[in-house]
């Protein structure tokens, strides 16, 4: 069994690969690093480093054990650091916002079992618009969001909603009564566009630049908000495609939602500043995520 000790200077020695540094960085001498790693190397029967005068690198034996250690040590402190949040709660204030209408419910859903286990934590609920979506986690005025994916630069939790993808055109458009069209029907129609903020992933996920056929999208306007973008399309100025849900919040005499047959289904879930993982925000992911857990099958069976 290894000590506590060894696996710290075994781990900081194969990141460093320099003694002198391994030893600062652990507040030993030289001498002491060199005395654990020879005798973890006995017990191993093994060497792990390779040593010269101007170099130091892990043998394969040496990288086999600390691929192996790592996430052992990486699990062991998360265990830690959940013991200790719950030992002393989570308290103090979460803000939570969500990005299109149809999501709200699935938010206070997670909002109410949250504020249930944790009665301590003030929560409070936000709605972002597609423009300040990834400024607001980025500035701090929201701690987590739930939006579409992919939202590229974030940390995220696992899916809670699904829907099928329709083609959003204006009633005088010539698609306007078809019964669904293909994805390379964007290769004949502009396409009305995303707020240059938004994420970058997410916009080749909604707008590609290319249909399946490698074919090119021409580009139409872009739009601010939703709304924005909505109202373009009515105006003839281009075609859209975005989640079957905008039916039912954005219904308009002026639009007309097409099946997509040979899109995938759009998911959306919780994101945020992976440098913001706090307890509070990883007890809200788990309570989204038991509170929404009857919407993953259905909902996936039905934009399917």
């Amino acid at each position: 069994m290894l000590e506590r000790y060894e696996i710290e200077t075994f781990l900081t020695l194969a990141d460093e690969l320099h003694f002198g540094r391994t030893a600062e960085k652990l507040g030993v001498t030289t001498g002491r690093v060199s005395h654990v790693i020879k005798k973890l190397e006995r017990r191993i029967g093994a060497a792990l480093f390779e040593r010269t005068s101007r170099v130091v690198r892990l043998t394969p034996i040496g990288r086999q054990l600390a691929d192996d250690l790592a996430p052992v040590v990486a699990g062991m402190a998360e265990a830690v650091r959940r013991a200790v949040d719950a030992g002393r709660g989570v308290t103090g204030h979460l803000r939570v916002a969500f990005l299109g209408e149809w999501t709200a419910p699935t938010l206070l859903k997670a909002v109410s079992l949250f504020s249930r286990r944790h009665p301590d934590c003030e929560v409070s609920v936000h709605e972002v618009q597609l423009y300040n979506s990834r400024s607001s986690l980025a500035d701090g005025s929201v701690d987590i969001l739930l939006a579409s994916y992919p939202f590229d630069g974030m940390a995220n939790g696992p899916a809670l909603l699904w829907e099928s993808r329709v083609l959003a055109v204006s009633t005088a458009h010539p698609l306007a009564n078809a019964v669904s069209v293909s994805l390379e029907a964007l290769g004949d129609h502009p396409v009305v566009q995303y707020p240059a903020v938004t994420s970058a992933a997410f916009k080749r996920d909604r707008t590609p630049e290319r249909t399946p056929s490698g074919r090119p999208v021409p580009k139409g306007p872009t739009g601010n908000t939703f709304s924005e973008m909505l109202t373009l399309v009515a105006m003839n100025k281009g075609v859209l495609p975005v989640g079957e849900h905008s039916r039912r919040y954005y219904p308009r005499p002026d639009l007309s939602y097409v099946p997509i047959h040979d899109a995938p289904p759009i998911e959306r879930g919780l994101v945020w500043l992976q440098t913001n993982t706090t307890a509070r925000v990883r007890e809200f992911v788990r309570a989204a995520t038991e509170a929404n857990a009857d919407h993953g099958p259905s909902m996936k069976a039905a934009a399917g």
